[in-house]
């Protein structure tokens, strides 16, 4: 009987983030063999920054996929690594490279990390306790050590502006149209985020501060959207011309790449785009 108790717990414990998870087989074979791939080049040994690049590296090629964290009525800890968004690209290396470093590399501990990394306080509610402002993200991530906005400390300048862009585009997010409650959280969540102090560094500084900027740092690019704190994301990479250019799940259509440009002449190429926030993983 202690016997059957025990496999019972065991099963239960195995399979509770299951439950709780969205995945094919074709996702956990590409999270398995990232962690082969770490093994077989002994990733664990080298700081976590250089194993983002190379798990970043890993995924160049892979098609873009928008909107893959949108599935079901329910929040779920999505899982979609057959094609990535400019989000979960980085998301995903970060969070491979830290089970990596931490030694802690099934498919269950990818859940686990995935959960931490991608959800306030790394609790997975409802939805709204996912984080969908990448400076909130930046912010829970930084509050908790997982890395640490260097961008104050490399030169940033004050970047303030009122984020409200969910609550003001309702119609472009099923879960806020089906659940008012949702957009009065949202809205809350947006007025924190409008009342933090922030820093970025503009476009036109980029250059002047590239020797301070690591290879696999996250880098969150600012935007003169209304509302919107940040357009789009990726991690820095310095190249063989000694440049940092950026690695990045691009548009719809495009593949995870880096490229051509150095980072400053691409962000300046973009109209949208006005400069960088950037977060070094710990």
């Amino acid at each position: 009987m202690i016997k059957i108790v025990f496999l019972l717990i065991v099963f239960l414990l195995l399979n509770q983030h299951s439950a709780q998870s969205i995945y094919t087989q074709a996702d956990a074979d590409i999270c398995r063999s990232k962690f082969q791939l770490a093994l077989d080049n002994k990733l664990a040994e080298r700081p976590i920054n250089e194993i983002i690049i190379e798990i970043g590296k890993s995924f160049l090629g892979t098609d873009y996929a928008a909107n893959s964290l949108e599935k079901g009525d329910e929040e779920k800890l999505v899982i979609h690594l057959t094609g990535l968004d400019c989000y979960t690209f980085l998301e995903s290396a970060l969070v491979i490279a830290r089970c990596v470093k931490s030694g802690k590399t099934s498919f269950e501990d990818y859940q686990s990390e995935l959960t931490n990394v991608r959800y306030r306080d790394g609790i997975l509610n409802e939805y709204t306790s996912r984080l969908h402002y990448f400076s909130d993200w930046m912010y829970d991530i930084n509050k908790r050590r997982i890395g640490k906005d260097i961008t104050q400390e490399i030169g940033g300048k004050p970047y303030v502006k009122k984020i409200n862009f969910m609550s003001a585009h309702i119609d472009s997010y099923k879960q806020l149209q089906a659940n008012s409650k949702f957009v009065e959280q949202i809205a809350e969540i947006e007025k924190e985020i409008s009342s933090r102090e922030y820093f970025f560094i503009p476009e036109d500084d980029i250059e002047k501060v590239e020797d301070k900027i690591q290879s696999g740092d996250i880098l969150g690019i600012t935007t003169n959207i209304e509302g919107l704190d940040i357009a789009h994301t990726g991690i820095a990479i310095r190249m063989n011309n000694g440049r940092i250019h950026f690695l990045h799940a691009p548009i719809v259509g495009q593949k995870v790449q880096i490229t051509e440009k150095p980072l400053t002449d691409y962000i300046k190429g973009n109209k949208k785009q006005t400069g960088i926030m950037v977060l070094r993983p710990l």
